[in-house]
This record gives structure tokens, sequence and C-alpha cells, in this order.
């Protein structure tokens, strides 16, 4: 079985965020972590490879420092990395990132691809299923449970506060919730092996059945109007009730004002 991953290398926010004069992120100038559902739905991949002896190979859009993500991912255990690179596909949206990368996955065979339901520094969702589509494969969203039966595999689905349980004919497509799992830790040996491993890079002449119109910035659909690093709040109601029935009192008051109760 050949599974691949798609990650992202996203911003660690801890660290500040910082924006282009085009209002887009500046990534380059910030510190970068492996975006967390993306590592859920690499170790789920890990652990099919386990169980099936199946073949893992991660893939990511980015810069080049995007590489240092993808080496976390062979130290995890992954077999294979990629990274997508072009000066022509920065700043792309959901639209041409995923055509992108879709155009990079024409290239390989594979029995599943795994992305993360949502990356922290967009939180869109989309991108995974709209890999999907431009594959013309079915997709299942918010998995947190997968197991493999011949050639299907059976998703648990999160929903609301129940799950579906979803069936599906290879070649697919999941979304991994970061509740999947508990991603597991970079071994030494992985390590060294992951800082002696090529990472297989590919630019726009690459990418298979994708138009130009399509790509970057130029190719976005969508844009940015206006951005900020923080949402400044004001420092709200203080109140000093007399007694902790004067507290409850006040709380009950005030969520049946606002019709929360």
């Amino acid at each position: 079985m050949k599974i691949i991953v798609c990650i992202k290398q996203v911003p660690d926010t801890k660290g500040g965020v910082k924006f282009n004069p085009d209002g887009t992120l500046d990534r380059a100038a910030m510190l970068a972590i492996m975006n967390p559902d993306d590592k859920a739905g690499l170790e789920a991949a890990l652990r099919l490879k386990d169980e099936y002896g199946a073949e893992v190979t991660v893939l990511t859009m980015g810069l080049p420092k995007a590489a240092d993500a993808l080496r976390e991912a062979l130290a995890m255990g992954a077999d294979k990395a990629i990274l997508v690179t072009d000066r022509v596909l920065g700043g792309a949206d959901t639209w041409a990132t995923s055509t992108t990368i879709a155009g990079a996955i024409r290239n390989l065979e594979y029995d599943l691809i795994i992305t993360g339901r949502q990356a922290i520094d967009g939180d869109t969702a989309q991108v995974g299923p709209q890999i999907a589509e431009h594959l013309g494969i079915p997709v299942i969203s918010y998995a947190q449970d997968i197991k493999i039966e011949g050639d299907k595999v059976v998703v648990q689905r999160q929903y609301d506060d129940r799950y579906h349980v979803l069936e599906a004919q290879m070649p697919c497509l999941i979304t991994a919730l970061s509740e999947l799992n508990e991603p597991r830790y970079m071994t030494p040996g992985g390590i060294f092996d992951a800082c002696q491993a090529e990472i297989i890079t590919w630019g726009r002449k690459d990418l298979i059945d994708v138009d130009d119109s399509n790509l970057g910035l130029a190719g976005s659909p969508t844009k940015i109007a206006k951005a900020s690093d923080k949402v400044r709040k004001g420092a709200g109601e203080k109140v000093v009730p007399e007694s902790p029935e004067d507290a409850v009192s006040y709380i009950v008051g005030k969520l049946d004002e606002k019709h929360v109760i």
C-alpha cells in the first residue's frame, strides 16, 4: 500500500506573527512547526505502515525552509519526502494551493492520501477536500479512527456529539483531526537518517495538468483585505460582589440578558 501524507509548515504563533505588505504571512521571518492536524495524519499513516507494511511519502508546498518539516517527518518514520517550491507559487490561497498539490500528486502512485483537517494559520479546512476534487477521488473528512479492510478504508468521522462510520474504495483522501492519535517522537536514529536523506524538490515544471492562471497569488480568487497580528479587547466590566450569592445572581442575570439562558 502506498500512502501520501500532505503536511504543512505553519507559523509558531507563540513567537509572534509578521505580515508582508500585501497582507500575506511573512513566513520567512517567523518560527515554524509542523501543523498539528497534519502530524496526526502522519502518525495515522505510520501506524498503517507498521500494520500493513505501507510506503509513506510526505509532501509539502512551501518555502525551502519547509524541508525542516519534511525531515521531522522522515525522522518519525516516513520513507520519502517531496518539497514543492517555486517563486511563482507564493501567496496561494486554498484553491491555488490545492491545485498545486494535486498537480504534484499526479506524478505519484497512491492508494491513500491523508491530510490534516485544517492548518492553524488559515483554519479553512478546504485544501484536503479540494485536492480530492481535483484528483476525482472520494474524500472522508474529520477522521477520528482509520482502518483498512481489503481495498477499502473504514473511517469514523466526527460529527457533533457522535460519529459516522463511512467506507470508501481506495484510492481516496482522508482529512485527520489532531485528536486522532498521539504522534510519536522522533528517534535518535531517525534524526540521523533524516539529516542524511535526500529531499526531492519539485517546481512549477513538475506539476501535471495545471494551468498557470490557477497558481500563486495571481491565481488565487480570494484576497486578504486586511490582516493584523492581534485583536485588541477592552478591559471589560469589573464587578466586586459582596457575597457569593450576589456573584451568582449577577452572572445569571448577565446570561439571561444575553439570551444565553
